[in-house]
């Protein structure tokens, strides 16, 4: 111990003070409590976030700027967008009291909320657009079509469609079939309009913005306007679009309020026109028939054939008038969806009343059961924290509570459209079956008519015809007087019923543009792309499993880093001299000798440092047995081990350095000696001082004894755990101040934990940027296990040229006295 103390002493003063980069303690094997403090922790800080950041910082500079300049290219090259705004007032439903002529027409009041909604849907709806589009020949306007086709044949469009997500950019099936029509809801003719311009339909939903108007921008209270937008890279089209459904709509709800449709009044007038016909063609045809027969009254001339017949005659005019009667109130109800609507209404008033009293008594008591856990939840944040358990069960039942008021309201509004859709129905089918009947009648009645006739026809065929047609004739003209009360009756409502819906504001071009956001956009892409970069960074951080730096070993294997020797590459570019070469004479390529290379050089000064912390690493006198190992081959422990025991030998003490890897030695070629005798030939034969010091060689140029591997034996564990390898170690210690070993990588062969049990201190070499995390934790577990202490650990092939290790170095080019700047 005493001459351990005088060997500390003989080194230079200020070399020790420069030396010195840590203020070790005594520790527990395995244990280093002293150590780095609250700062050694496996987890990432905000500056290893910065270091992974910077490590890769062109990575994301690169994808910073490609996804930013491709955004903006992309935004360059997209045309500019134009919105034109028009408003509608939506009005209580009332009636002109001028007009109101009965009872029947009472003043109409529609309070309910759901009115203003509906209309805001109906303004988005596929018919109301449809009808816009036929109205205005959209269809066949290049300036709207332009747009429609720019949207339509877009990269992103096109790759949805080779997806099977996008419909084709023409809207038109490959293969169009006959569709057949729907009774009483639509022709063959208006589906395949319907199927015709749905593109069309499709690309105005998505450029048109239906929202109420607010008092304030801050006010929750709608007001009875309605905002209708269109967005188009035409102004003039936006503009036109935006009015035009606006007039559709106010037009469209005059005829519903009305009660009537299109569709009505051309069936009406159509039957009209007929009917005229019909009466005129009969009165002439009677006008005919008396001149030609030369009759002008049939009384007193009558038989019991003709009275029959005659009442037949009346029973089948009224029969046809009951079926022409119950056709036209069929026809009538079925091309006019909205007066089946009003009455299905009526039938569902109090069904809504009793489904709206429940679900008020459902929402009630689970709003208590909310507010009640809402309580509970509060008091439970006095205790415990957001995120515990406690708290996400409170957070999981109130969301339940919550999805059941959705849920039942989406249930009483299924049930309600069931109910109205099953009431329309029903309503429609008994008008239906109320006109087969009738015809079924008409039918019978005319069969027994067509069999009295045939009778009567020998006895009195002129009277009879003169007579069935006058009866015809009069019949025609009660049904024609009928149709035109109902037109009248159309007209007076229409009259009567002012438009609640009217356009206070119409759209004008605008000038500005309103996207894109090309600025906003370009920017957004900047920002993201970065922080994509900055994660990509972190990731590729996190799934590297190698040791590149001293502050990682401090961080992942809570053991002191001893030094960090760099890399020749990385080093400035001088010429590694040998001690004892001639001047100016470089180092051979490849040898591990470079600690005798020139003594102000970083390398140099890496072994140095080495050499001090090993002095410094055992408490009251500096180790003895050392060894040096690493978890996996190829690592550099035998250039390290080499190195270190010339560095020790420099301070003029005597060192022995053993190969103790008898599995693959290479002490022997490093120090250029013979193989023949060395360790194994100890360990297989009894033990003399001297055979041990026959089995010793000096290296004259280091003045560094080495002991070889010796022949390589079948059995090396065996002999590296024999009583004589530590009756070995123990009569080297009494010859030699240092002796450092040499053995094969401990995570492959249990050769160095034998070993490791025996000597004073074990120094783990890593390999910077190879060695695995993994791998370096179990083979400090393997040595923890079998009570080891290990001194620390030695990172070597250090790149100096990375940032996480170039400031490492600093102090050896200005402590050491060198300067990249030296010439050699």
């Amino acid at each position: 111990m005493q001459e351990s103390r005088d060997i500390t002493k003989n080194l230079p003063s200020e070399n020790l003070e420069l030396e010195r980069p840590f203020d070790y303690r005594p520790a527990v094997p395995g244990q280093y409590p002293s150590y780095r403090g609250e700062s050694a922790t496996a987890d990432f800080r905000l500056l290893d976030y910065w270091r992974a950041i910077r490590k890769r910082l062109w990575l994301v500079i690169g994808l910073a700027a490609l996804i930013t300049t491709l955004t903006a290219i992309y935004m360059a090259r997209k045309p500019n967008v134009y919105a034109s705004r028009s408003v509608v007032q939506v009005d209580l439903e009332q009636v002109n009291p001028e007009l109101v002529t009965s009872d029947r027409a009472r003043p109409i009041s529609n309070p309910d909320p759901a009115y203003f909604n509906t209309q805001l849907q109906l303004l988005r709806s596929d018919g109301l657009l449809r009808r816009v589009i036929k109205e205005n020949n959209l269809e066949n306007n290049k300036d709207f079509l332009s747009a429609k086709e720019e949207s339509t044949g877009s990269t992103l469009n096109s790759l949805l469609r080779t997806l099977g997500l996008a419909t084709s950019a023409d809207g038109k099936t490959s293969s169009p079939t006959q569709l057949p029509s729907l009774d009483g809801l639509a022709t063959t003719e208006e589906i395949e309009d319907a199927v015709k311009l749905a593109p069309y339909v499709d690309f105005i939903k998505r450029n048109l913005d239906v929202e109420p108007v607010r008092e304030t921008r801050s006010s929750v209270r709608d007001t009875r306007l309605i905002d209708i937008t269109f967005r188009h890279t035409s102004a003039e089209v936006a503009a036109f679009v935006s009015n035009a459904i606006a007039g559709t709509f106010t037009t469209l709800n005059q005829e519903k309020r009305s009660g009537t449709s299109r569709k009505t009044n051309d069936f009406l007038q159509e039957r009209i026109a007929n009917l005229q016909a019909d009466v005129q063609r009969d009165e002439e045809k009677l006008v005919d028939l008396t001149q030609n027969a030369g009759i002008l009254k049939t009384e007193g001339e009558q038989t019991i054939v003709i009275d029959r017949l005659s009442g037949l005659n009346k029973q089948l005019l009224e029969a046809e008038n009951q079926r022409k009667n119950a056709e036209a109130n069929y026809l009538a109800v079925a091309n006019s969806p909205d007066k089946v609507n009003a009455l299905a209404e009526e039938q569902s008033a109090r069904f809504i009343t009793e489904q709206e009293n429940n679900i008020r008594v459902f929402r009630a008591d689970i709003l208590k059961k909310i507010a009640d856990l809402r309580q509970l939840r509060a008091a439970k944040l006095q205790e415990f924290q957001e995120g515990a358990p406690e708290i996400r069960e409170i957070d999981a039942q109130l969301k339940s509570y919550e999805d059941s008021i959705d849920r039942a309201a989406a249930k009483f509004n299924a049930d309600l459209a069931e109910y109205r859709k099953r009431t329309s129905k029903g309503m429609l089918e008994n008008l239906r079956t109320k006109y087969l009947q009738a015809k079924s009648q008409e039918d019978k009645i005319r069969a027994d008519f067509e069999k009295q006739y045939n009778e009567a026809q020998a006895q009195n065929q002129s009277a009879v015809n003169i007579k069935l047609l006058q009866q015809n004739i009069d019949t025609n003209k009660g049904f024609l007087d009928n149709l035109r009360k109902q037109v009248s009756g159309n007209d007076v409502a229409a009259q009567g019923s002012d438009n609640n819906i009217s356009v206070i504001e119409i759209a004008i071009p605008s000038e500005t543009a309103v996207s894109p956001r090309r600025l906003m956009t370009v920017s957004l892409a900047l920002l993201l792309s970065t922080v994509f970069g900055m994660g990509l960074a972190l990731f590729l951080e996190y799934l590297d499993d190698t040791i590149r730096s001293v502050e990682e070993i401090e961080s992942y294997l809570q053991l002191p880093a001893l030094a960090a020797i760099p890399t020749v590459d990385s080093l400035p570019k001088r010429k590694l001299l040998l001690v004892g070469s001639g001047e100016g004479e470089e180092a051979p390529p490849g040898s591990p000798l470079l600690i005798s290379a020139d003594p102000r050089s970083a390398l140099a000064e890496a072994y140095r440092h080495l050499r001090t912390s090993i002095l410094l690493s055992s408490a009251g006198h500096a180790p003895k047995m050392l060894l040096i190992t690493s978890s996996l081959p190829a690592e550099g422990k035998t250039t390290t081990a080499t190195n270190t025991a010339i560095s020790l030998a420099q301070t003029g003490v005597k060192v022995l350095i053993i190969d103790a890897d008898m599995r693959r030695p290479r002490l022997h070629s490093v120090f250029n000696m013979e193989n023949k005798a060395g360790l194994s030939n100890l360990l297989a034969n009894e033990l003399s001082d001297a055979e041990i010091d026959a089995a010793i060689l000096v290296d004259k140029t280091t003045r560094v004894h080495v002991m070889p591997s010796g022949p390589i034996p079948p059995n090396p564990a065996e002999l590296i755990g024999s009583e004589q390898m530590a009756l070995l170690l123990k009569m080297l210690r009494s010859k030699f101040t240092h002796v450092v070993l040499d053995s094969p990588p401990i995570a492959s062969f249990t050769d160095g934990v034998l070993i490791a049990s025996m000597v004073d201190g074990v120094i783990l070499v890593v390999h910077a940027g190879v060695s695995s995390r993994q791998v370096v934790r179990k083979s400090r577990m393997l040595l923890n296990e079998i009570g080891a202490k290990v001194f620390g650990v030695v990172l070597n092939n250090v790149n100096l040229n990375t940032k996480d290790n170039y400031y490492y170095y600093q102090s050896y080019y200005h402590k050491g006295g060198y300067s990249q700047t030296d010439e050699g």
